[in-house]
């Protein structure tokens, strides 16, 4: 799993690259931790080339979207692929995030 953050137009994007399963989820969350520290950033995580999430991966775009959430920001998820949507359809994921 690769994560990559960059500015980008005034915001975060996080890029995500791989599968983020829960071997992986303790190592990106560290990787992830530039989008725990913004404040004034909206935040876009970039699912383009995300193979696999799993629970403990939710979990942490979760815990991003409440923290981004508190600061006023938004955290919009793009790119998914029709396993990663179905996934978050199931899981009520959809209705949280604002996709592009």
């Amino acid at each position: 799993m690769n994560t990559t953050i960059k500015e980008q137009d005034g915001a975060l994007v996080a890029q995500l690259e791989g599968r983020l399963d829960t071997a992986a989820t303790p190592q990106t969350e560290k990787d992830m931790q530039p989008l725990f520290n913004s404040d004034g950033k909206d935040i876009i995580l970039d699912c383009t080339q995300l193979e696999y999430i799993s629970s403990s991966g939710l979990r942490l775009f979760l815990n991003v979207l409440k923290d981004a959430k508190a600061k006023g920001n938004h955290v919009y998820v793009s790119g998914m692929n029709a396993n990663i949507r179905s996934v978050f359809t199931m899981t009520g994921f959809l209705n949280l995030f604002e996709v592009k």
